[in-house]
């Protein structure tokens, strides 16, 4: 039997990822949700995450509904979760993100690698998106439509970067470079606290995978954003509740 390539992992991992989001925000949501209200939340095209809630819903774990509207049109097709996560002994979605982990640190180093290109897939994919939606200052908003996103400096990169990780459910917190760093020199190091791992469950148990895609992640929107070289590196469970995330410009590393 032939091996699967690298590249066809890649896109399983990327696709089983995107699917325990979508899960992951309809198990918080309060109100069912539609294909653009969960597409706009994921930075995913509607056709893609429609794909998702497909198997999400055949394999039970959402539950397709029709709007009930009085008013003329079409009704929506709404999406919940087939059952709230107190109610679930073993949360679906955590198994479902454990056997992905699981799967991908079976195969070593390559799986890691695989884990990586997803995260920097991901990023990519979500700065796209937001490059997309309507801003006031539009300097970028065609990005998605017109190919790479324009270049950026490094600060407005590292605010984007937390911006996403906010809206994945990070909790980031950027900290303020020390007194010991003097003005005029080489930027400190950027460090952003994680006060939040969507995945802690399945970190704690695959901690090379799950830290692979996410620093993936940050690497591929500083990719996508054209930013000053940085590299990434992830710090797990610095201290209790939180991760640090270290963004160095290249030339601090050489």
């Amino acid at each position: 039997m032939p091996t699967e390539s690298l590249d066809a992992r890649t896109h399983h991992a990327l696709s089983g990822i995107s699917r325990v989001a979508i899960l992951e925000l309809l198990r918080s949501s309060d109100e069912p949700l539609d294909v653009p209200a969960l597409a706009a939340r994921v930075g995913l095209h509607p056709s893609t995450v429609r794909s998702h809630l497909d198997r999400l819903v055949a394999v039970g774990l959402a539950v397709e509904s029709v709007e009930a509207r009085s008013r003329p049109g079409r009704p929506r097709l709404l999406y919940s979760a087939a059952a709230p996560v107190g109610e679930v002994p073993d949360d679906s979605y955590r198994l479902l993100a454990g056997v992905l982990a699981g799967s991908l640190a079976a195969s070593g180093n390559s799986g890691v690698t695989a884990a990586t290109a997803a995260g920097r897939n991901w990023g990519s994919e979500l700065v796209q998106r937001g490059d997309a939606r309507p801003a006031a200052d539009s300097a970028a908003g065609s990005a998605a439509d017109s190919g790479p996103a324009a270049p950026v400096d490094g600060g407005t990169a590292t605010l984007r970067v937390v911006e996403i990780l906010d809206e994945i459910g990070f909790a980031p917190k950027l900290q303020v470079p020390g007194p010991g760093h003097t003005a005029g020199t080489d930027p400190a190091p950027t460090v952003i606290e994680l006060h939040r791992c969507p995945f802690l469950d399945v970190a704690t148990e695959n901690s090379d995978v799950v830290c692979s895609v996410h620093r993936g992640l940050m690497e591929g929107a500083l990719e996508r954003l054209h930013a000053p070289a940085v590299s990434v590196r992830l710090e797990p469970f610095a201290r209790p509740g939180v991760c640090l995330a270290h963004l160095t410009r290249a030339v601090e590393a050489s």
